[in-house]
Parts: structure tokens; C-alpha cells; sequence
């Protein structure tokens, strides 16, 4: 696993010697980064959150190509670590946060706090259940904005619907087993 562009193209992660963790796979996140360089004018005023973030690969990606700021979430302990030590070893420690918490704890969190974010990457474990419970979170969220891209990616055997009370989407994408939704705001 590396990262595709921007300061630290070409850099890899580490990443878990076993199956625990699935990371987007290169092609997909080269697609996904393309897709969100033409929807966002300006990545380096992005502030972005990283949820069920594993090795912190999309929002690593995202602070090596000029975002501002990241938060990541995982309740993973070692998933914990190993993106704490890729932040560290990439140089993003001081653009960045790392919350080792269930999702819709750290997102509870958050909101209490004022945070707001431009960029929402979601990409739980396929077919838990999920991905549902943190899209209908968001939609009724000040973590999410009018003007927030949520992506949610998930598994094609997953029946996601396309809409969260305001959240609705805008793009489905597909990548073999791999879905990206692309969700925003309706006003």
C-alpha cells in the first residue's frame, strides 16, 4: 500500500500482515482521488474524517495531497497504532488526530466539540451493518455540511440505499466488490 500523489507519492504504509484490516485497494483509491480532485476546487483547505480508517491510507492520502487538517477513527487498538506510526514516519502527526473509539462514540465526540469536515471517508468492515448507522448519524450531523462529500465505500452484495434523510446521493461507483457512494447534503 502506497501513496498515489502529492508530498509523499510514491511512500508506503504499514500496513497488517494479516487479513484483519481490508485497505481500498490502489486502483479504487486512484479513482476515488481523481473523482474528488474534480468535485473540490481547493484540497488544502480540506479538513477531513477518517472513519474505521485501518492504516489511515485516505486520509494520509488526502494530508499528502495538501489537505489541512484529518482526524482519523478507529477502535482497533493495533489499527490504532500502525496509523499513528504512518502519520509519525510520513510527517503528518501535526495535521492530524487519532481517536481509538467505537465510530458513533467518536463521532458523538466530535460533534460536542464543533468540529466540522469537508471530506467524510467511511469505509467500515463489509456487511456489519455499518455503514448504515454512521450515514443516518451524519445526516442529521453538524459534523456534515451542505457543502461536506461524504464517501462511503462498501460491498456490492450490501442493498446501501441512496439517501439518509438529507444526505443523498450524487455518484455510485463501481470497482469489482467495491461500491464508492458519493453522498452530500440536499439543502
Amino acid at each position: 500500500m502506497r501513496i498515489i500523489s502529492g508530498s509523499a507519492k510514491g511512500r508506503k504504509l504499514a500496513s497488517p500482515k494479516d487479513m484483519r484490516v481490508r485497505p481500498t485497494a490502489d486502483r479504487v483509491k486512484e479513482s476515488l482521488f481523481n473523482i474528488l480532485t474534480n468535485l473540490m476546487d481547493d484540497l488544502s483547505a480540506v479538513r477531513t474524517l477518517d472513519i474505521f480508517a485501518g492504516t489511515g491510507s485516505l486520509g494520509i492520502e488526502m494530508l499528502s495531497r495538501g489537505g489541512a487538517y484529518a482526524v482519523f477513527i478507529d477502535n482497533h487498538r493495533q489499527s490504532a497504532a500502525m496509523i499513528g506510526k504512518n502519520l509519525q514516519m510520513l510527517g503528518f502527526a501535526e495535521k492530524s488526530r487519532l481517536l481509538v473509539e467505537e465510530a458513533l462514540v467518536a463521532l458523538r465526540l466530535l460533534e460536542r466539540q464543533g468540529d466540522g469536515f469537508g471530506l467524510i471517508f467511511l469505509d467500515p468492515p463489509y456487511r456489519k451493518g455499518h455503514t448504515e448507522k454512521v450515514l443516518e448519524f451524519l445526516s442529521h450531523s453538524l459534523l456534515a455540511t451542505n457543502d461536506t462529500i461524504v464517501v462511503a465505500e462498501f460491498s456490492v452484495q450490501e442493498d446501501i440505499p441512496a439517501g439518509f434523510g438529507q444526505l443523498q446521493q450524487f455518484d455510485r461507483r463501481v470497482y469489482g466488490d467495491t461500491v464508492l457512494a458519493f453522498l452530500k447534503k440536499s439543502s
